[in-house]
């Protein structure tokens, strides 16, 4: 058996790979490569590894990997893959939940920043006002719903429960085994919206839910609920979120992910100002990025990868129909 890793790979990453894939299969390093050798390798691939292969590889050489039974992203999210390019035969498999305790961190530090008013208050301090009399607010109690009820939000709702949150979930199958609240599909998302102090999308981004959250279903929100998104900005509507939060200045937005991002080689641009807004804290789309974990990502990916090769049940499958040319 043979792994191509689409990616250049660091040589931390190749002792990992060395030892993960000792007895099982030789690496091919494709980024090494060049020319008619870079061909041979990749049409002799049986699995195939990387961030982002499409941008990695190009097209073209991906549509000559039809050997390859395996496509492994080291990613948690697969909206980036086009299905088109990929070989016909290959089971497709995302990094499902990699990253989601700094991601839970993030949304737990995101609330709170919000919530007690310390970008705000920071500025304000600049600006020579000690305010001592706005009220901040208490996160215990508050009730909390999770909208993707996956990996990254059983994480969530494990770092809101130590504060007595009710947890509040919803996922596309509704089966969630974990003591919620409540528990549903997405068919139930107007109510979650309605019953919710905290909001926070952690979904993947498919056709199904591209644009989920528009100006109707902002409008379920309470009037000063605290609205978190770490999955894809795809998933909201732009311009319904930015009027709702002008036009609702006790609601209070944390956005980690962005409408145009250069993941996919267009610059950073933001169309609507959403950092001009008091209400609303951004990051830069780094809510995962913590020391260690973009390593600890990759070994899960090259785990499941392993478990493949063995004959073992895969984490993190995808559906073909869950993907979209991008």
């Amino acid at each position: 058996m043979e792994v191509a890793i689409s990616h250049r790979a660091s040589q931390r990453e190749r002792m990992l790979y060395k030892e993960r894939f000792s007895g099982n299969a030789d690496v091919l390093y494709l980024q090494d490569l060049e020319g008619v050798d870079r061909l041979s390798a990749a049409r002799r691939a049986d699995v195939l590894l990387g961030w982002n292969p499409g941008l990695d590889l190009g097209a073209e050489l991906l549509q000559e990997m039809q050997n390859v039974r395996l496509v492994q992203l080291v990613s948690a999210g697969a909206d980036h893959l086009d299905p088109s390019a990929l070989p016909a035969g290959a089971v497709l498999c995302s990094n499902a939940g990699a990253f989601a305790e700094p991601m839970a961190e993030h949304v737990l530090a995101m609330a709170l920043a919000l919530g007690k008013r310390l970008l705000r208050g920071h500025e304000e301090l600049r600006q020579g006002i000690l305010d001592q009399r706005t009220p901040s607010r208490a996160l215990r109690g508050s009730t909390v719903g999770i909208v993707g009820y996956g990996g990254i939000g059983r994480a969530v709702a494990d770092v809101f429960r130590p504060f007595g949150c009710p947890i509040l979930a919803i996922n596309r199958s509704g089966r969630i085994e974990d003591p919620v609240d409540f528990r549903g599909t997405l068919e139930r998302l107007p109510d979650l919206l309605a019953q919710s102090d905290i909001v926070v999308l952690c979904l993947a981004l498919t056709p199904a839910t591209r644009g989920l959250i528009g100006k109707r279903e902002l409008s379920f929100l309470r009037e000063e609920s605290i609205f978190i998104n770490v999955a894809r900005a795809a998933i909201v509507n732009e311009d319904a979120l930015y009027e709702h939060l002008a036009e609702h200045p006790k609601a209070l937005a944390g956005i980690d992910v962005w409408w145009e991002e250069p993941f996919r080689g267009q610059p950073f641009r933001m169309r609507r100002p959403f950092l001009d807004l008091p209400n609303v804290l951004g990051s830069p789309h780094n809510s995962g990025v913590t020391e260690g974990a973009l390593f600890a990502g990759l070994d899960r990916a090259v785990q499941n990868v392993v478990r493949f090769l063995e004959g073992e049940p895969l984490h993190g499958t995808l559906r073909r129909e869950d993907l979209f040319t991008v």
